[in-house]
């Protein structure tokens, strides 16, 4: 017995019309549907639910038994619903977050979104600051949790820690560049080559070490704190950057004039997830963002 949710709604319209037409008309929707939708439900029961006459649809006894059942369940359905949305609606409160300048541009955006759609009635206060000084908000109860480089977070015995994207570091470069011919670059084919560096969060530790590590250094030609700079400088043949790929937007305003490479050799990556205080009790809307994050940014 494998009897559709939508069968059942078909059948209950068809026996309160006492026609197909009048069911149609009631559910907007083609005769044709209703017509089968009975039929496929009669198949699967293996009775006649309706005599059909000349001026419509007369219900049998054992149609006026199952009907009484396919009310039940379409209400149970309905009930079971609206418990759940009675359950989001509800779902109030206080949530403080925090945030790093690099995730706030380019992970954070799409969990609120989800958030307010499955919690509208929370209040938000998001704060954006360096990494170190959100772990000190952490710790200390002033943010219930925080979206951050979790590479960088450094006691792990005073929180929990998720990680949920690794995003890789890629080769920026203008289109037409030489080194665009190739596929994958090495990092000694930088050296003679002006570079455009990021300063955010750990990416400017991260590639500092980088280029300490290199036989011949690299020029860097500037350095800044945004990353459409970075897009437009490239773009324009200023310079390459190294970059995580989690922050290339192919439909940007120069995305098509940027291409992007692999770097071989061992390069740090970066890794993005969720941060909250260990050992304090964790209130609702915290929980309720967690699990939004974690469906929003499945592990990979």
């Amino acid at each position: 017995m494998a009897f559709t949710i939508r069968q059942l709604q078909f059948f209950v319209a068809a026996a309160e019309q006492g026609s197909v037409t009048g069911a149609a008309r009631a559910l907007s929707i083609s005769q044709s549907s209703v017509t089968e939708a009975i039929r496929a439900l009669e198949d699967d029961l293996g009775v006649q639910l309706f005599e059909r006459q000349p001026r419509g649809l007369l219900i049998t006894h054992r149609g006026s038994l199952f009907l009484r059942h396919a009310r039940q369940i379409l209400s149970d359905v309905t009930n079971a619903r609206h418990a759940f949305r009675d359950e989001q609606e509800q779902a109030g409160g206080r949530l403080a977050l925090g945030v790093t300048s690099l995730v706030a541009g380019y992970v954070l955006s799409d969990i609120l979104a989800r958030l307010r759609r499955a919690y509208p009635r929370v209040e938000l206060s998001v704060i954006e600051d360096s990494g170190e000084y959100l772990q000190h908000l952490l710790i200390g109860g002033e943010l219930d949790a925080a979206v951050l480089l979790t590479s960088s977070v450094r006691d792990r015995m005073a929180m929990h820690v998720e990680t949920m994207i690794v995003s890789p570091y890629r080769l920026w470069m203008p289109m037409g560049h030489p080194l665009a011919q190739e596929e994958s670059i090495e990092l000694s084919q930088l050296g003679q080559e002006p570079m455009i560096q990021l300063m955010v969060d750990e990416i400017e530790e991260s590639m500092r070490a980088l280029m300490a590590a290199m036989t011949v250094r690299p020029t860097i030609s500037f350095r800044t704190r945004s990353v459409e700079a970075v897009r437009s400088l490239v773009a324009t043949g200023a310079g390459l950057a190294i970059l995580p790929s989690l922050v290339y937007r192919p439909w940007s305003l120069e995305g098509d004039r940027i291409e992007i490479r692999d770097v071989s050799g061992n390069l740090p990556s970066v890794q993005v997830g969720l941060a909250w205080r260990r050992g304090a009790p964790v209130s609702t809307p915290t929980r309720n963002f967690i699990k939004v994050a974690q469906s929003s940014l499945p592990m990979r």
